[in-house]
């Protein structure tokens, strides 16, 4: 964990880190539902050509972001996607079907867990609406432990 965190100017936010140092790195069965994977790993559906991931960078966003909706021109969003995607998170998972969560390393939503997809991004904790679980890694595996949905906010 050491030397990743000092290849990519990073110190993982906790209880991640404790929970990779000392439980485990990655697991089959989650979550997500298609399992977390391990700290230097990305998901096999993640793709190929994409963009070097920079942990150090901040990651962008403060709020939900659904770009699918935004009225701004295509290519002036496309320029603000890659970041979304590349900066300043680790991928933990998949739930497939392009919807990654991803725990930020850095930036002012560092230590919460935020689901990127196609269409948009938000994080996840009862605060931002959208779902019932505790904000941050550990709130986002107790939810999913529970076997509550994601989105479970009426």
């Amino acid at each position: 964990m050491h030397v990743f965190e000092a290849e990519h100017g990073v110190v993982l936010p906790e209880p991640y880190r404790t929970f990779v140092a000392e439980i485990c790195d990655g697991s089959c069965s989650g979550p997500p539902d298609h399992g977390l994977v391990p700290l230097a790993d990305l998901p096999d559906d993640w793709g190929d050509g994409r963009p070097q991931r920079v942990l150090a960078s901040p990651f962008p966003l403060t709020e939900m972001w659904s770009w699918e909706e935004d009225p701004r021109p295509q290519e002036e969003v496309d320029l603000l996607l890659n970041p979304v995607f590349d900066h300043g998170s680790i991928v933990l998972g998949t739930d497939g079907c392009g919807m990654y969560w991803h725990l930020i390393v850095s930036g002012p939503h560092r230590g919460h867990v935020w689901q990127i997809s196609g269409e948009g991004a938000g994080p996840f904790g009862a605060e931002f609406g959208f779902t019932t679980g505790d904000p941050g890694f550990a709130g986002w595996v107790k939810h999913w432990a529970a076997g509550k949905p994601w989105f479970d906010a009426a």
